[in-house]
């Protein structure tokens, strides 16, 4: 072979895994460059802002209670734990800061993310989806009822806040019992809460938004990723409960390669020790980006 036909192969297998890799990088929504911002006054927080429409805001506030505001103006809050969240800024702790609702999701019946879930569901009339047995078990309880508790289960996808906004409900490797106090007894029971998961959150542009709830690692987030390709993973690096930052890294680095990573589920209680700046270090060099925001604060994408 001589050397210009030898040349002319390499530069084209050379193109070619230029355009295999470019592809693989580009399978997510266009990147948005997300802009971390302090939230809006608690009083109009939530509500349907001229400066976010056609924008997805992430709003966090502390452990793993997210409040997402859609391109459209939709909003949906994620694990309510709000009022005896001590993470949470004193303004969200009157729940009337949160504005308008239009859907609350739930990952599983642990406290610290069922939290204020029932008391919003019953105050603003929105429906709180989460896993099958968890709802079944507040409507069983008389805890809410059954037109606001629909029940769904992993792999379901579902689009209650119509056509363009698309959730999708993912496993999650932790516990999900549900502890109730029994007005009658005056004491506390212990129920079925169903099995944990993590929610697929899609908004009307097709930016996805992978909120994981409590987990450790598992195998299947490869899958996740490969198969649904998040643009944002809200991810617990706390440790003790659910992944250490160290844990988490690997999760990103190799399974779930994300555009964006936001920290959440860590500093809340004194055993969830794990740092943002320890998850940075064990990521190292990578093209996903992590957004180190602190409890209150937003990204606006």
């Amino acid at each position: 072979m001589s050397h210009d036909n030898l040349l002319h192969r390499w530069t084209r297998l050379g193109a070619l895994a230029l355009t295999l890799l470019a592809g693989g990088l580009g399978a997510h929504a266009a990147d948005p460059a997300p802009t971390v911002t302090t939230p809006a006054p608690a009083a109009t927080a939530g509500t349907t802002r001229p400066d976010l429409l056609g924008k997805t805001e992430v709003l966090w506030l502390g452990q793993s209670a997210t409040r997402i505001t859609t391109p459209g103006g939709k909003v949906i809050l994620v694990d309510p734990f709000l009022t005896k969240n001590p993470k949470t800024p004193a303004e969200y702790k009157n729940l009337d800061a949160l504005g308008h609702i239009d859907l609350i999701l739930v990952t599983h019946a642990h406290g610290d993310h069922l939290g204020d879930g029932p008391d919003l569901a019953k105050k603003l009339h929105v429906p709180l989806i989460g896993p099958a047995g968890l709802d079944q078990s507040l409507v069983t309880l008389g805890v809410l009822p059954p037109e606001l508790a629909p029940r769904m289960n992993k792999s379901g996808t579902i689009e209650p806040l119509g056509p363009g906004i698309r959730i999708t409900m993912v496993h999650a490797e932790h516990s999900s019992e549900l502890v109730w106090h029994n007005p009658v007894t005056d004491k506390d029971e212990t129920h079925v809460g169903g099995e944990p998961v993590g929610f697929i959150i899609e908004m009307e542009n097709g930016f996805k938004i992978y909120h994981m709830g409590d987990t450790g690692l598992f195998g299947d987030m490869k899958f996740i990723g490969d198969y649904y390709r998040p643009d944002l993973v809200l991810i617990p690096i706390g440790g003790h409960f659910v992944m250490s930052p160290q844990d988490a890294a690997f999760a990103v680095r190799y399974w779930l390669r994300p555009r964006y990573a936001l920290p959440i589920h860590y500093g809340t209680f004194p055993v969830l020790k794990g740092t943002p700046e320890e998850f940075i270090k064990a990521l190292g060099p990578t093209r996903t980006k992590v957004l180190d925001v602190k409890p209150g604060g937003a990204v606006t994408f």
